[in-house]
């Protein structure tokens, strides 16, 4: 399974929300090249980096940091929050960027999204944010009414290869997976990274077992509950 150490950017800062909200963010530093060096070196070949203004805004915000990752590193750059033209898309894989993440243009611009789908292929991943069962847009500011697992059955129908499905009401809290719902997602023929909540190995294991393909790892990570290490070996163990 891979793993994904997550950096979120906002205000210029390495920092973690709480359930989403912006009000509620702990900050851990200001150099997120640094941060993703160290994730390398403890054995990482994967990085999550999230542009937390640029979700908001709806403008992508911090491409000049992704390019310096990609650059310091050799880690494989997915890269998500306010990107929503063709262009933005573009700019970013001439620049080294491995994967985009579309989020908020995907429930809101099915044309868009498919187009990108078609022409990009895996280099396109579609993040589902759900708050209570419903797709969350706009940094998940607001929730809509389409219900998360049917929205990502059609992703796949549009021809998604990967999902990042986030469960707000976990991320950040420490509180654990929510498994059976990871249970259910596994039935669809498409990779699925669980994001959100991730608190213990036991939660890695249990991923693991059930074939998701990967796992984003935040706020366990930067409060030191977790080391990277161990993460990594638990998702390389096979338990089955």
């Amino acid at each position: 399974m891979k793993i994904f150490p997550a950096i979120d950017l906002l205000d210029q800062k390495v920092v973690r929300l709480y359930q989403g909200d912006y009000q509620q963010k702990e900050i851990f530093g200001d150099d997120p090249v640094a941060f993703a060096k160290a994730f390398e070196q403890a054995g990482a070949k994967y990085l999550h980096l999230v542009d937390l203004d640029g979700a908001k805004a709806g403008k992508l915000h911090y491409f000049e940091t992704a390019q310096k990752i990609v650059e310091n590193t050799d880690l494989f750059v997915e890269v998500g929050g306010g990107i929503r033209e063709e262009a933005t898309i573009e700019h970013c894989l001439s620049a080294g960027v491995n994967r985009i993440i579309l989020g908020t243009i995907a429930q809101k611009d099915p044309e868009f999204t498919q187009a990108m789908l078609k022409k990009y292929g895996d280099k396109i991943a579609i993040g589902v944010d759900a708050r209570e069962g419903k797709v969350a847009v706009e940094g998940w500011l607001e929730k809509t009414e389409t219900d998360a697992f049917e929205f990502c059955r059609q992703l796949v129908a549009w021809g998604a290869e990967t999902i990042i499905f986030t469960e707000i009401s976990r991320d950040g809290t420490g509180e654990g997976i929510n498994l059976p719902l990871y249970q259910k997602l596994n039935q669809l023929e498409v990779e699925i990274i669980a994001s959100g909540g991730v608190a213990s190995l036991k939660d890695i294991e249990e991923l693991n077992v059930l074939g998701i393909s990967g796992a984003i790892v935040g706020k366990s990570l930067y409060d030191g509950s977790l080391k990277l290490e161990d993460i990594l070996a638990a998702s390389r163990a096979n338990l089955a």
